[in-house]
């Protein structure tokens, strides 16, 4: 393989992935999607793999959601093909027949909150935030929040987290069920590594049949996100949108309301 945005390691069994974009707090540009989609169908590929961790460089993010400079240039074309990269890595990761743990180390907003509700478990640093941010820059997150957070968090809290794009310290999101636990940041890829070995231990073959078993309820949203395609192509480069994401760049504040007058 050969990446650019992401580190990829097997550590005797352990497939680390880490995106490395600490420069922008690991946003994600398509780059950075392609390289996380072939490192997950590497550790897929890899009969050695028991258990895959996905977390970012450096102590201040895990990820920050779509790199804006990026989605402020695309069109409607161009945001159905950037959602559809989006997708193959979340079907890549529910699809993988073994355990994904999202070692959360800093800041997880928008599309990175998103990504890790992919994983089938989430240990947080005591110094990571939470959040949506998608109604504040004219975003559309509707690749796992919209879908996965009600079932994670409850519908009224993850109404709360989508409407008013407020952000929530590590211990709000144990509380909200969010995340598995919460650790000091300095023990944070410890607990991740003392994980990762229980689970080398256990059988593969009945870990991988239960996450086929416990996917199946959401499994049957995928239609779910095959219209957030759509509709993805239908705000992306709007007036709307690029107000968001224009504002959030040039640090101004943003100026919804002329668009109710």
């Amino acid at each position: 393989m050969e990446l650019q945005d992401v580190k990829y390691e097997n550590r005797d069994g352990s497939a680390w992935i880490t995106i490395n974009r600490p420069e922008v707090l690991n946003a994600l540009r398509m780059r950075t999607l392609d390289d996380i989609l072939e490192a997950f169908k590497e550790a897929e590929r890899d009969r050695t793999v028991g258990v895959v961790v996905l977390t970012g460089t450096g102590d201040k993010a895990f990820c920050v959601g779509g790199d804006l400079n990026d989605l402020s240039a695309l069109d409607s074309y161009g945001g159905r093909l950037h959602f559809g990269k989006f997708l193959q890595i979340s079907t890549v990761m529910r699809n993988l027949g073994k355990p994904v743990i999202s070692s959360i180390n800093g800041y997880c907003l928008g599309g990175g909150n998103e990504l890790h509700t992919f994983s089938d478990l989430s240990i947080a640093s005591d110094k990571a935030r939470f959040g949506q941010v998608g109604a504040k820059i004219g975003a559309l997150p509707v690749w796992g929040a919209t879908q996965l957070l009600p079932r994670l968090i409850g519908e009224r809290k993850a109404r709360e987290m989508l409407f008013l794009c407020k952000q929530y310290s590590a211990q709000e999101a144990l509380d909200m069920g969010l995340v598995n636990t919460v650790v000091p940041h300095e023990d944070l890829y410890k607990l991740t590594d003392e994980w990762c070995q229980t689970i080398l231990d256990m059988s593969p073959q009945t870990l991988r049949l239960l996450k086929t078993s416990l996917n199946f309820e959401s499994d049957l949203l995928y239609p779910s996100y095959v219209h957030s395609q759509q509709l993805i192509g239908t705000i992306a480069g709007s007036e709307e949108a690029l107000e968001g994401m224009k504002a959030f760049l040039e640090k101004r504040k943003v100026n919804y309301r002329k668009f109710r007058q």
